[in-house]
């Protein structure tokens, strides 16, 4: 059985854990007062750290809203769909700078850039090596952005 099935008790809302089954077999261990307990295994879902606003958001990619604006599930997907502020003059279609973030931790939790934005991202102002387009950089994993003051 790999279906998921609702929060244990002991999964918080807060973890947005997901559990499944590890086995469908039941022995003893896994009867107490005629309940069956199955082992768990949790999965994190990412965290996107805003600076210098200081806030973390976690969500869940396959349940998070499309805002139309940027690719579904970018950095500027999430910051929408949680209230940060993120200017996005074009749209979220690659056409300007304004969505520019910097990458403090977690690049590797972002998707790869592809040729139109490392194209646009040259134009931004502040530009580092760690800079990436909100709009253009869809969110895998743990990551820690800021926004440069003035945005």
């Amino acid at each position: 059985m790999n279906s998921a099935r609702p929060f244990p008790p002991h999964a918080t809302a807060f973890s947005r854990a997901r559990w499944v089954p590890s086995s469908s077999r039941i022995t003893s261990d896994f009867i107490h007062s005629q309940h069956i307990r199955a082992a768990c295994i949790i999965t994190s879902v990412p965290r996107v750290s805003f600076l210098p606003q200081n806030v973390t958001v976690e969500f869940d990619p396959a349940r998070l809203p499309y805002s139309r604006h940027g690719k579904p599930g970018s950095v500027l997907d999430v910051a929408l769909n949680f209230g940060i502020p993120l200017e996005h003059a074009c749209g979220g279609n690659c056409a300007c700078t304004t969505c520019h973030v910097m990458v403090k931790a977690g690049e590797e939790n972002l998707s790869a850039m592809e040729d139109d934005e490392a194209e646009r991202i040259g134009q931004a102002e502040g530009v580092t090596l760690h800079s990436r387009l909100g709009c253009q950089a869809v969110v895998r994993g743990d990551v820690v952005l800021e926004i440069p003051v003035g945005r």
